[in-house]
């Protein structure tokens, strides 16, 4: 061969003795064929064969298999995010004149989703308590093709009957998709509890380290697995090889991440209620917090995430008191190493008293050292108390506490 032709064409080498046990990135765009009659059939193979990078590489299947194992499914998609994860399964499953739910706690881009695009495909959303278990039974009829659980849901934390919900949904004939990010599928398993899909926002815990997007829907039964990657294929869908990479290197440690992290959260949150600064620690592993009993009977631990509702007196205080923070950054998403916080504005519903609004401070702790996590909360909820003419937050000292 020539030289230009020797630049293109790599040579083939042993690897013979070479076992990593590191994943390897296989990107690729066009798969070859050792015939023209192979390349004919290629679409033969089925939902595991490889024909195009689009439709998946060894990576991303190795991502899916780990997935699926973990929640002992039987097969797992990929999408480029948790929220592309979600209006996937709902564009998949949903046609006009159908109907969902979701409830009133659901991460606010599905609600948005609902409002501002499937309605102008003629498909209705109903908003349902999160709380109200089998009575969700209620709002079903022939029109209900999904039922939508979050949980613990975004912001607020509370925590569904997801047994309740399901056997009810599929006497009706609809079928549940529920997003268990929070509790990742080392914390929860959705589908033995009785949903059809589960999304994970690989974003978060599996991935680790504030760096990837990705999401995944792992289903229950093998036709669903069929026809959502029948959907993707028609839309264009594809992910990252490089992404499921970083993930399947995330998920390693996902384990002693989130048990580290998960009770340090979960002290921290019992201490926070001390604080005269706070109306209420919404914290899924709390007595008090609605759902705890379900938290109790479905969960097997907690993760680092959890929000504090502040009392109105202390809301003009909030930006002065998150500024100068040495250990939390402040921003989106959650899940990583850094421990970060978000205020949040959360408004609801209130039968018979209107729309009610709350301010939360959403933490989500990280891998520092609780001292100094610590040092970073004492300094904020000072500052918050000063409103009552307090001098200390809330009570003890970082060293007290830990």
């Amino acid at each position: 061969m020539y030289d230009l032709t020797q630049c293109v064409h790599h040579p083939v080498v042993s690897h013979d003795g070479f076992q990593s046990l590191a994943i390897a990135t296989h990107r690729a765009s066009t798969i070859v064929f050792d015939s023209a009659i192979a390349y004919a059939d290629r679409h033969q193979q089925g939902p595991q064969g490889y024909s195009y990078g689009l439709y998946g590489t060894p990576t991303s299947r190795t991502l899916e298999a780990q997935l699926t194992l973990l929640h002992g499914g039987a097969g797992t998609v990929l999408l480029p995010s948790g929220q592309a994860a979600i209006v996937g399964i709902m564009l998949s499953v949903l046609r006009p004149g159908d109907r969902v739910l979701i409830p009133s706690s659901v991460y606010p881009p599905v609600l948005a989703h609902c409002q501002n695009y499937l309605s102008e495909f003629g498909i209705e959303h109903a908003v349902y308590d999160p709380l109200c278990g089998s009575g969700i039974e209620t709002m079903l009829d022939h029109r209900t093709k999904l039922v939508w659980v979050e949980s613990p849901g975004s912001t607020s934390l509370e925590v569904q009957d997801l047994p309740a919900i399901a056997a009810a949904a599929h006497r009706a004939g609809a079928l549940v998709g529920c997003d268990n990010t929070w509790a990742s599928p080392l914390l929860c398993k959705p589908l033995a509890l009785g949903a059809d899909f589960v999304v994970e926002a690989l974003t978060k815990y599996a991935g680790g380290h504030s760096d990837v997007l990705l999401g995944s829907v792992t289903v229950g039964e093998e036709e669903h697995d069929t026809r959502l990657r029948a959907w993707l294929r028609t839309m264009g869908i594809g992910v990252s090889p490089d992404d499921c990479a970083l993930v399947l290197r995330g998920i390693e440690t996902m384990g002693v991440r989130l048990a580290h992290i998960g009770r340090k959260a979960t002290d921290i949150a019992r201490t926070l209620t001390q604080s005269t600064a706070v109306e209420e620690v919404l914290h899924p592993a709390l007595p008090h917090h609605p759902g705890h009993s379900f938290f109790k009977r479905d969960f097997k631990g907690a993760s680092g995430l959890f929000s504090v509702e502040l009392k109105p007196q202390v809301i003009p205080l909030l930006d002065e008191a998150l500024d100068g923070l040495k250990c939390f950054a402040i921003g989106a998403s959650w899940g990583g190493t850094r421990s970060l916080l978000a205020p949040i504005t959360l408004t609801t519903q209130e039968q018979g008293s209107g729309p009610r609004s709350r301010t939360l401070l959403r933490i989500s702790i990280g891998l520092e050292d609780p001292d100094d996590i610590w040092d970073d909360l004492n300094s904020i909820f000072w500052r918050l108390e000063q409103v009552f003419k307090l001098t200390a937050s809330p009570k003890t000292s970082a060293n007290e506490r830990n």
